[in-house]
């Protein structure tokens, strides 16, 4: 439903889902202050999203609070804690409903008809690569992981047709993974992103795109530190898939 919102619009569910515990005690007008939008930007927002109108949005959001029983152990905890768990329910959240089943799939079979696996990832998605990487290989594949930005470029202009690159991204505009990108495309290897940016440009690259969710919310502003848990999900969501279909 979110490709149907401008970007005004987008800012404004962004804004609301990262703010969700405040919600209920906000009227229309709090909000467009708080928010700075215009109150016609908030009931077209939520309209399009599905609801009659802010007030329908509210109401639900609190009847749904209520019946919630697994979060009123939260009730207790101190307010900006509560925003930090639910901007992280709210990641995870976005991205299982953004994955595309068939997607995944199609990642399963690549996976499984590939010689030889090259993983690329640069930054805090490392973490993410090595856990892919060591499972990759219990599951008898034969896989190497790189982060250093001239070993990838160099490598990714010798693999074979017959093998499968994937790269693990969050903003997908990492300079050599770029290029690593475009290298494997340019000799016709199958390429597979794990992002949250659907129009970076190693997405022109990659023959497959599994497509997370990017919070506007960091916790560490100084820092290019963002949340990696929606790619960590994907590549999760994605290997227990082939563990599934290869037993079958």
């Amino acid at each position: 439903m979110t490709n149907k919102l401008s970007s005004s619009e987008r800012y404004l569910w962004d804004y609301i889902q990262e703010n969700l515990n405040d919600i209920p005690d906000l009227s229309i007008v709090k909000l467009s202050e708080d928010a700075n939008v215009s109150t016609a930007t908030i009931v077209r927002t939520t309209k399009k999203m599905g609801y009659s109108g802010y007030t329908d949005f509210r109401q639900q959001l609190i009847t749904k609070g209520k019946n919630n029983s697994q979060y009123q152990n939260l009730e207790k905890v101190d307010h900006d804690i509560k925003q930090a768990i639910f901007k992280n329910k709210y990641e995870v959240d976005n991205t299982l409903s953004m994955l595309n089943v068939g997607s995944i799939e199609d990642a399963v079979q690549k996976i499984r008809e590939s010689t030889d696996i090259y993983i690329f990832a640069r930054g805090f998605s490392e973490f993410i690569a090595q856990e892919m990487l060591v499972k990759l290989q219990l599951l008898g594949k034969n896989c190497v992981l790189s982060s250093d930005p001239n070993i990838i470029v160099t490598m990714s202009k010798r693999i074979k047709r017959e093998a499968l690159v994937i790269i693990i991204s969050l903003n997908g505009e990492t300079k050599e993974l770029v290029t690593g990108a475009k290298n494997a495309f340019n000799n016709g290897v199958s390429t597979i992103t794990i992002t949250t940016n659907e129009t970076s440009s190693i997405a022109k690259y990659s023959e497959m795109i599994l497509l997370g969710y990017k919070s506007q919310t960091s916790y560490f502003p100084d820092y290019e530190v963002r949340s990696r848990l929606p790619l960590q999900v994907i590549s999760r969501i994605l290997l227990d898939s082939y563990v599934i279909r290869t037993k079958k």
